[in-house]
């Protein structure tokens, strides 16, 4: 089994659109949650977003794209895959390579289209540009275009725990000598058909979320895109190293269709097998990116959980207090910045937390610190109960 490392990160958020931005925002214990400006939704001026900033016209320029049918996830996707592909220092032909691999996780697709497909549909005999685009592996098709990807392509489509199974996924290949390396990520952005599907869940917040606190009240919808470069252990002499992916677990507890069991068992399961694959001891790990999404039945369960796994919780924080849920991309997103937490040996805050919750008295961490981190744990739970951990360390 060969062993997996990361030699690239990029990330596009609500708190910037490269990897220096988001770690300076994190530092400073920033919010990028806000109301919306350029999604076209009722609910703007009602509910917080984390919106990335960059309207699409910018980034169409700034690729050069003359596809009318492009979406917003695909050119999130794009910004963050081309900062993590130049971080690694890959070649076009080491990426056209049949060692490469390209891994793509999102919900949304091209469903952030979903009107201007639905006007054309009336209006139109010959066809829509918007229709190729629509599908949930429209953005796999359009990274594997544009980088003349010729290895194993494949799109993870696991509601919020999507990314991580795509760096997972990816991480397989890798060690079962299938790849050399794998681009593995995934993207997401904010959509009418999200918004009012989780408004009709009753689980959007119209205040900033508060994960972990008691009084949380629902989460805020995001969008944004996050990307690794995973490479065997053979090709990365020489070479820049952000971490060792070291365990990794995908559990479900098949409890409910948007609910995870009072127990958390697949919670437990996904990190207690995780810590397992990388042969370390709960108090091995010096902090948890947790997936504190600010609702009711996560925080309480995932609370539950991690008093299962770990006798003494380490130090631990939910990203989405600062750049809301992106769903899809949350897990490649949380990922670059948990490792930005260990190379950087500092953790950074839960934002918006007031007191904990009364079952459990779990209070995470409130403002940014330096930290003795060798082995982090980012966590990453989904609708139908599809939970994942990833566990990396410190080389």
């Amino acid at each position: 089994m060969h062993r997996v490392f990361v030699t690239g990160i990029g990330v596009i958020s609500a708190l910037g659109d490269n990897v220096a931005s988001n770690h300076r925002a994190l530092v400073s214990g920033d919010c990028g949650l806000s109301k919306a400006e350029l999604v076209k939704t009722k609910y703007a001026d009602l509910l917080h977003f984390g919106e990335v900033k960059v309207e699409n016209e910018t980034l169409i320029q700034r690729f050069s794209i003359n596809d009318k049918g492009i979406t917003r996830t695909s050119l999130l996707a794009l910004q963050a895959c081309n900062e993590a592909i130049s971080d690694a220092a890959l070649s076009q032909q080491q990426i056209a390579s049949f060692d490469t691999a390209l891994i793509v996780a999102n919900t949304v697709g091209g469903m952030c289209l979903t009107d201007e497909l639905f006007n054309d549909s009336n209006t139109k005999t010959e066809g829509s540009p918007f229709l190729a685009s629509y599908d949930n592996g429209s953005v796999t098709l359009f990274l594997q275009q544009r980088y003349g990807i010729k290895g194993v392509c494949n799109t993870i489509n696991t509601a919020c725990s999507s990314s991580a199974n795509a760096i997972m996924y990816g991480a397989r290949l890798i060690q079962h000598g299938i790849v050399k390396r794998a681009i593995v990520g995934g993207a997401d952005s904010l959509a009418k058909f999200t918004i009012n599907g989780f408004n009709s869940l009753g689980i959007l917040s119209s205040e900033f979320c508060r994960p972990f606190d008691e009084t949380r009240n629902g989460l805020n919808l995001a969008e944004g895109a996050g990307f690794l470069i995973l490479e065997a252990e053979s090709d990365v002499k020489n070479k820049k190293v952000y971490a060792e992916l070291t365990g990794y677990a995908n559990t479900n507890d098949a409890y409910h269709a948007s609910t995870l069991s009072p127990e958390g068992e697949g919670a437990y399961q996904a990190m207690t097998l995780a810590l397992a694959k990388a042969i370390l001891s709960p108090e091995k790990i010096g902090f948890i990116n947790t997936h504190g999404t600010g609702t009711e039945n996560n925080d309480l369960v995932e609370s539950v959980a991690l008093k299962r796994v770990f006798q003494t919780v380490p130090a631990f924080a939910s990203s989405k207090s600062k750049i809301g849920h992106s769903l899809g991309a949350s897990g490649g997103i949380e990922a670059v910045f948990s490792l930005l937490a260990m190379n950087h040996q500092e953790v950074y805050p839960s934002l918006h937390f007031e007191s904990a919750i009364p079952e459990t008295g779990l209070i995470p961490v409130l403002k940014t610190h330096s930290a003795n981190i060798s082995h982090v744990m980012c966590n990453s739970f989904g609708f139908g109960g599809n939970c994942s951990s990833l566990v990396f360390s410190k080389v």
